[in-house]
Parts: C-alpha cells; sequence; structure tokens
C-alpha cells in the first residue's frame, strides 16, 4: 500500500539588496533586533530612529565567532519565547557576519520558520556574509556545520556603519571581495588592483560589484548544489585555520586569505593558475593587510580536518581552486600526496 504527497511547487524567495541610506520603516508586527553591545554601543541609536514597530525588542548576545554556538542561539530563542513571538514575527540581524547567521539560523528554526531582514555593519557581511541565505553556527566540530537555507526578506546595506570600522574588519572584508573576483570576474579584480578603497565612492562600486557577483551564482544555485560551492574558494583551507586557532587567532577573511594563498599554491601545482596570477593575490591582499602566511604544525593533523568540510565526504576532500584570475574549478579528485606538499610549504 502506498498513499502518495505531492509537494512539486514553485517557491519564489526572490528579495531586494538595498544599497543606499536605510530609510523609514514601520511594522505592523512584532520585531526584534538581535545584536551585540559593541554594534548597539556605536549604532544602534541611528537604527532605532530609523524603525517603529506594534512592538520592539532589543535581543544581544557576546560579541565574537567563538560566541556563534549553542548557548547564543538559545538567548535569542528564550527571549522570542519570552515576549511571545509568532510566525508573523520579524528579526533583523544588526551586527556582522555571526550576528546574520545566527539570526537567520534561529529565524529558520523557530515555530518552522519566520521573517528576518539583514542590516549587516562591516564590510565583510555586507558583501557576503548577508547575501544567499546561509544561515548557522559553530561548534566543537567545527564551522558552519548545523545550519539552514534561510533567505532573508531583504538586506539593506548602508555605508554609515562602515565608519566606525577598525581596519583589521575592513580587511577581512576585503579578502571576500577578492574571493569572487579571483573565480568569477577577471575585469573586477583588475579593477581591484587599481583601486583606492578608502574613497568612499569607490568602495561603493566594490561592494555593488561584489553583491552583484554573489547575487548572480546564488540565483543559479541557492542551496550549493554544485555552483555556488564555489563561493567558498579559500574557505576550505580557512575553516582549518580557524578550528586550529579557536576561531580568536584571526577573522574570518583574514583566514580566508590565508586559504586563498594556500589554494592557489595548489592551483600552480596543477597547472591551472600561473605563478605570476598567484603573486598578483598576494599583492592585492598585502595592500590591505591581510595575513597571507601561516605556521602548520602538522600538514598530517590539517589535511584529515577537511574531511569535517560540509563540502567533502568520507574519502574526499572537496577544493574550489581558481582558474587563472577570473575562472575556478571545483574538485574532489586531487592525491592526497599533493596537497600535502602544498601544506609542507606552510
Amino acid at each position: 500500500m502506498q498513499v502518495h504527497i505531492p509537494l512539486v511547487k514553485t517557491v519564489d524567495n526572490s528579495y531586494n539588496i538595498e544599497i543606499a541610506p536605510i530609510e523609514a520603516m514601520h511594522f505592523e508586527t512584532k520585531v526584534a533586533i538581535i545584536t551585540n553591545p559593541k554594534v548597539a554601543g556605536l549604532h544602534l541609536g541611528y537604527l532605532l530612529s530609523k524603525i517603529t514597530a506594534k512592538e520592539l525588542y532589543i535581543i544581544t548576545v557576546p560579541d565574537g565567532e567563538e560566541y556563534k554556538n549553542q548557548d547564543s542561539v538559545n538567548i535569542i530563542l528564550e527571549s522570542l519565547f519570552n515576549h511571545r513571538f509568532n510566525r508573523k514575527s520579524l528579526l533583523i540581524a544588526f551586527g556582522g557576519g555571526v550576528i546574520g547567521d545566527m539570526t537567520g539560523y534561529v529565524a529558520s528554526i523557530y515555530q518552522r520558520g519566520i521573517d528576518f531582514m539583514q542590516v549587516p555593519t562591516t564590510l565583510l557581511s555586507q558583501v557576503d556574509a548577508s547575501v544567499g541565505g546561509k544561515t548557522g553556527m559553530n561548534n566543537s566540530y567545527g564551522k558552519n556545520l548545523i545550519g539552514a537555507f534561510h533567505q532573508p526578506q531583504s538586506v539593506l546595506i548602508d555605508a554609515h556603519f562602515l565608519q566606525t570600522l577598525p581596519q583589521r574588519e575592513f580587511g577581512a572584508g576585503v579578502a571576500e571581495i577578492v574571493k569572487m573576483a579571483v573565480t568569477f570576474n577577471e575585469d573586477f579584480f583588475i579593477f581591484l588592483e587599481e583601486a583606492d578603497l578608502s574613497n568612499k565612492e569607490v568602495l561603493q562600486e566594490a561592494i555593488k560589484k561584489a553583491v552583484q557577483t554573489k547575487a548572480g551564482v546564488v540565483a543559479q544555485d541557492e542551496k550549493e548544489h554544485g555552483l555556488r560551492a564555489a563561493l567558498n574558494y579559500g574557505h576550505t583551507f580557512a575553516h582549518v585555520i580557524e578550528s586550529q586557532t579557536s576561531y580568536t587567532g584571526f577573522l574570518h577573511g583574514e583566514a580566508v586569505a590565508i586559504g586563498m594563498v594556500m589554494a592557489n599554491r595548489l592551483a600552480v601545482k596543477l597547472h591551472l593558475m600561473s605563478e605570476d596570477d598567484a603573486q598578483r593575490v598576494v599583492l592585492l591582499l598585502e595592500k590591505y593587510n591581510l595575513p597571507t602566511t601561516y605556521k602548520i604544525a602538522n600538514s598530517e593533523s590539517f589535511y584529515e580536518t577537511f574531511f569535517l568540510d560540509k563540502k567533502s565526504t568520507d574519502s574526499h576532500v572537496t577544493f574550489i581552486l581558481p582558474v587563472g584570475i577570473g575562472g575556478v574549478k571545483i574538485s574532489d579528485t586531487i592525491e592526497k600526496k599533493l596537497v600535502l606538499s602544498v601544506l609542507d610549504e606552510f
């Protein structure tokens, strides 16, 4: 005996990304702004001047990648239950990538899914983390291993928040911009080589180009079955670095910068990228004081940690490799000894 449940349907998860000063908003529902003390101290007043709602609450969680965990998620969930949020309620992620990822994850699981909005306050979250609907948290096994694809209702990118951004945080965002240019857009990479991102107008153009690049990829492959995985260029190595340093040694973008350099070394050995192009990437990263070296204590241990990456399987590690500048290749057939030879260089 068989009972068929017909669930074939078309779902429109489209939304807008506004790159402009935030305009006044009113919500006829309960709204919670999820943030951390640092962002709240700098910018909460500005955001509150733009928002009115039926009921408005502020929920703060500790600041830092090491707090992107179940304890912080529970803080958010408990507050939502205490204030009797329902399926018509709205969450606003107000912070960097950590806040955005956790808020999106909570929105995906609270009463099996409610709406949320992204208001990213760092360059990294504006160009990458807030776009595409990836949500999640870390655990003892690694980064973002628990999560869901849950698209935001909208993304509001306001350059106002970047005025107080420390230089290291700015550089971390540049790393994610470089990542997209290397893998998808050679003209964009050349633009970045010549650009002065300390100029507000030039920076806005770079943000727009980066967001357009990522949006185009997400539109083709929302849930990372193929092409979207290429956006993880540098991340396979970076996640191991972050894990080994307990998420405190490097900012995420800094680890990605090192990861790109490692991926490029592997690409050079596979004749996918020239030495000259690999050096161009290093020079662009160093232009923004990003780290490009890392001391690997044990190559074998580093390699084994790759298997906790979501793109890998029990027996194959998936690597995202540049093809020159502007191209990309995803491969899970690279011999271990070749990868170890790259790791030994570090």
